[in-house]
């Protein structure tokens, strides 16, 4: 017997290869696409104006005021990304405990959504109602004798979201992982006649070491007193995450998001699986700050892998992810 009837006979005459034998034929069986409509763009916004603050902890990635970011986010929506989400950086001497400025209709986050609404009114706005951006001590929620209280943290989100979307933002996307703030926020917004304001549930945000760089570009970094372990979900705990996140589709989630992505792609399979709702990933600063940091030194090819992860949490079931890559992936896309 040769070679060729002897491989023939111990694989039944299945040769895996025939499909992946010439580019044409792995291009008609390819399972999963990555198309510019899975991206979603982070952005980060500052106060002033003619503002672009390059970030060294993220290359390629700068803290823009309001009129850059409006700049930037026509040319995301010319090459066809349908959202972006948004993050202020506002000043230090409008924190405070409670994170009063959430509250103020004018805010930076606002100013942006109403600016970038009018200028560029053919982009999705997605907000956050987490307080991290605006209180002293870093924490997403109210800080009283060392503990984040949830039911005061989600009162007042409520009234974030409500005004939020008053400002624009066609989705929000509360982070802050406070018990029952999905249904609240729902209720909120339609009693303010906002029933066409989707809710993208931040549903199983984990304690994460990923998310360093995004807190030096809010400015939380130095701030944050303790850790988040009391609020957001333990690396550790897969079936928790699932219960987090069945909860949030009993109170009314339109989408579901898992953070971060990478390390958590098995958890991206499990709640598509589970709730078939639209699922999110958010590809955070420190997976990007890695991919980033390797490509510069020239250790890895920086285009492949980005390319390569986006396309991964496609086929972990995401039907789109949040990503600082957007543009970057959006044109690499464009030239087919």
């Amino acid at each position: 017997m040769d070679k060729t009837h002897l491989v023939d006979e111990i694989t039944g005459h299945r040769r895996m290869r025939r499909n992946r034998k010439a580019d044409w034929t792995r291009r008609l069986v390819q399972e999963n696409r990555l198309t510019v409509d899975d991206l979603i763009w982070p952005i980060f916004i500052v106060p002033g104006t003619g503002i672009v603050d390059p970030l060294a902890a993220m290359p390629g990635v700068s803290r823009m005021s309001v009129d850059k970011a409006v700049e930037a986010v026509r040319e995301a929506a010319d090459l066809g990304i349908p959202a972006i989400a948004t993050f202020p950086d506002i000043e230090m001497e409008l924190r405070d405990e409670t994170g009063s400025n959430s509250l103020v209709a004018n805010n930076l986050i606002n100013q942006a959504t109403s600016a970038i609404k009018k200028a560029v009114p053919n982009i999705g706005i997605i907000t956050d109602v987490a307080l991290d951006p605006f209180t002293s001590h870093g924490h997403d929620g109210i800080l009283r004798d060392g503990i984040i209280v949830n039911d005061e943290t989600v009162d007042q989100i409520v009234k974030a979201a409500v005004m939020q979307a008053d400002a624009g933002a066609e989705i929000i996307a509360p982070s802050e992982m406070m018990d029952g703030r999905i249904g609240a926020i729902r209720r909120g917004l339609d009693a303010a006649g906002h029933q066409d304001v989707g809710i993208m549930s931040y549903a199983t945000k984990f304690s994460s070491g990923f998310y360093g760089p995004y807190r030096e570009a809010i400015n939380t970094s130095g701030l944050l007193k303790g850790d988040k372990n009391s609020y957001y979900i333990s690396p550790a705990n897969g079936t928790e995450a699932v219960r987090d996140a069945a909860l949030d589709v009993e109170e009314g989630a339109d989408m579901l998001m898992v953070k971060p992505g990478l390390a958590y792609l098995d958890i991206c399979w499990r709640i598509k699986e589970a709730f078939g709702l639209p699922t999110f990933a958010y590809q955070v600063s420190g997976e990007y700050t890695q991919i980033k940091a390797a490509a510069m030194n020239g250790w890895i090819d920086g285009d492949r892998i980005m390319m390569e992860t986006l396309l991964c949490f496609k086929r972990a079931g995401c039907d789109g992810i949040l990503t600082y890559f957007a543009i970057e992936a959006a044109k690499k896309l464009s030239k087919g």
